[in-house]
């Protein structure tokens, strides 16, 4: 079991490598955005060990691992790869994300909660989430024309000077490998963990919200701080948040409309896990608008409430039911409040900062 995690974790970190290099080095050739590929290529890439557990799983009677897979993905996508690679290194947020993914990943968020009201994601659920897929990435494709156009000169340039057939085929052959590293890494390592996590005996709701989520987003934490330490931000951010969109879209809509008979939605999921990814999905307004930059201290604060929410998890599925009620009332009378206090001051004087700065330059 060790061994085979350990492999697969080297494998993920080797298929990050590629996938950055090949990615930064095409969206260069090609005229496009760093950031319209970590919220395409990358984020595709990254999002298929998600879409094999969760189908997988489906199939095999085990919806509570499929859909906490997702949700669990989700929540660590924001909290801990966004966090640690904010605590790495501060990220510039792209003004376009704060416009377009982040208000696109609350709506989508609440709309999943809305679609599950009634405890099951069948067929016609399915087609909604896989239907906004399409149309986002019809969008990001018309988008990434625009560009394209825009750079003409750029592309034209580049291609006639240093980039020659064979290395732009080399480097897709880089984005290939990676996410065949990526994909095979995070299922030995996902294989590997859900047998230690059987063997404790906690819900299968649990295992997908913590060892299955871990594992299947490993590839975003891999290659999120791999495009971080090498100055891709746009990409380690796009990464992140286009992801999340294909977690929800892609993999629930395409795993309910795959398995015959949809996907069950335990009620603690309904009641605590998907409200909680999206008001994780939310308080990225008030950390991405602040400057729109994600400081270090931020990523900390981000990180500290991965750890407080895995804990929770862990709490709920023990026996220790007075220890949860006492962590749940600490959580909810002083914790989150606080934060929300702070998160709404520092937004209110980057906003009373932005609308201040015009006016005083005409004065």
């Amino acid at each position: 079991m060790l061994a085979l995690f350990l492999a697969g974790f080297v494998l993920l970190v080797a298929g990050a490598e590629l996938l950055v290099r090949g990615a930064a080095s095409l969206a260069t050739i090609f005229g496009i955005s760093p950031l319209v590929v970590g919220l395409t290529v990358v984020a595709y890439g990254t999002s298929a060990p998600e879409l094999a557990v969760s189908i997988r799983s489906s199939l095999q009677g085990q919806s509570d691992i499929a859909l906490g897979n997702v949700v669990g993905s989700n929540i660590m996508n924001v909290l801990f790869v966004l966090g640690l690679s904010a605590a790495i290194a501060p990220l510039v947020v792209s003004r376009r994300l704060i416009q377009l993914e982040v208000p696109l990943i609350i709506s989508i968020s609440a709309l999943l909660w809305v679609l599950a009201r009634n405890g099951h994601l069948g067929p016609v659920e399915g087609a909604v989430l896989f239907g906004g897929m399409v149309v986002y990435t019809i969008f990001l494709t018309a988008l990434s024309r625009r560009e394209r156009q825009g750079v003409e000169w750029q592309t034209k340039r580049a291609l006639a000077g240093r980039t020659k057939p064979r290395a732009i085929v080399l480097r897709i052959g880089m984005v290939a490998a990676g996410l065949v590293l990526l994909v095979l890494g995070a299922d030995w390592l996902v294989d590997g963990a859900v047998q230690l996590a059987g063997a404790i005996g906690v819900s299968e709701l649990v295992i997908g919200l913590t060892v299955v989520a871990v594992g299947t987003s490993l590839p975003e934490v891999a290659t999120s701080i791999v495009a971080t330490i090498r100055g891709q931000r746009d990409i380690a951010v796009g990464n992140i948040l286009g992801s999340s969109i294909c977690n929800i879209l892609l993999v629930l809509g395409v795993t309910s409309l795959v398995v015959p008979e949809g996907m069950r939605v335990p009620a603690s999921a309904l009641n605590f896990d998907i409200p909680i990814m999206t008001a994780v999905a939310v308080a990225c307004l008030p950390v991405f608008f602040t400057g729109h930059l994600i400081a270090r201290w931020e990523g900390f604060l981000l990180l500290g409430y991965y750890v407080a929410y895995v804990l929770y998890l862990l709490l709920r599925s023990s026996e220790h039911s007075q220890l949860q009620e006492t962590y749940n009332t600490v959580m909810l009378a002083f914790v989150l409040p606080i934060t929300a206090v702070t998160l709404g001051i520092i937004a209110l004087r980057a906003l009373r900062g932005r609308n201040s700065g015009p006016q005083k330059e005409s004065g």
